[in-house]
């Protein structure tokens, strides 16, 4: 329903990431992807999640005599060390073992360069560089003249837009460990189930503070770090804010359908902006 809300195309969903098998994180599974079934989907489906999560699902589709017109594919994960899970032209995805009450992992997400932007300006003062080569200028190659004077793709082209990156640390108890994987992250996620004031409830359920991820994040040198998780305990979430700006300054507190916008077409700086 909130995908549909979100007016999110249920077709673009193609790998879905589950950090750990507490029924808040993935009970939701099941009925999303019978919705697929429902909606003729023949695209296949990839899912990743700890070791048991394929035969939980499977076993509820099969219960309930749930026919699926695509495939179901599996990636179990265990390893305790970041790992490579999942790589294509344009991101490559990377456990982030946390520390839980059960096997978990947070995800960091980073996009590949890109290619390098035409200067149409620059390519039209030669004549001889046709549109049938700016492929290979947009890949990084040099551009020879009939004469044999070669010209420099950096003359003809501009450096392609940063790559972004973004880390999604799901429920995990204070971990400094994984601050050098999340160096300069451009976007931080990290769970802030309580305040301070509870420090001693978040060591015994090894949730985090609002403070230690503030602290996660500078350390970390992130662009942003956005919180969530709350626990129901706390009416007013800028109790969360309050706690984590005088660490770290850029905090966003999640909210349902909040939309927060990386902007890296300026070179070289990046802007973190949100709304409701």
């Amino acid at each position: 329903m909130q995908l549909r809300k979100c007016k999110i195309k249920f077709s673009s969903i193609n790998q879905i990431f589950i950090s750990h098998l507490h029924g808040d994180h993935f009970f939701g599974l099941v009925g999303l992807i019978s919705t697929f079934g429902l909606l003729g989907r023949k695209t296949d489906l990839h899912v990743f999640g700890p070791v048991g999560i394929a035969d939980i699902i499977r076993l509820q589709l099969k219960a309930t005599a749930s026919y699926l017109g695509f495939t179901l594919l599996f990636h179990e994960l265990e390893s305790t060390q970041a790992s490579l899970i999942y790589e294509d032209d344009k991101v490559a995805v990377h456990t982030i073992p946390l520390t839980h009450r059960v096997y978990t992992n947070g995800f960091l997400f980073r996009e590949k360069i890109g290619e390098r932007k035409l200067n149409i300006s620059a390519i039209n003062t030669y004549p001889e560089i046709e549109r049938c080569d700016y492929q290979n200028l947009k890949n990084g190659r040099d551009y020879i003249l009939e004469d044999g004077t070669i010209i420099d793709n950096e003359l003809l082209t501009f450096n392609p837009l940063k790559p972004l990156s973004y880390a999604y640390c799901s429920d995990t108890a204070y971990k400094p460990a994984i601050v050098a994987q999340l160096d300069q992250t451009d976007l931080l996620y990290h769970e802030s189930t309580f305040l301070k004031d509870k420090q001693d409830l978040a060591i015994l359920t090894k949730h985090s503070t609002a403070e230690e991820a503030a602290k996660i994040a500078k350390a970390a040198n992130v662009g942003g770090l956005i919180l969530g998780h709350y626990s129901s305990r706390y009416p007013n979430k800028k109790m969360f804010l309050a706690e984590a700006q005088p660490i770290f300054k850029n905090v966003i507190l999640s909210e349902d359908e909040k939309v927060i916008t990386l902007d890296n077409k300026v070179p070289e700086t990046l802007v973190v902006a949100h709304q409701n």
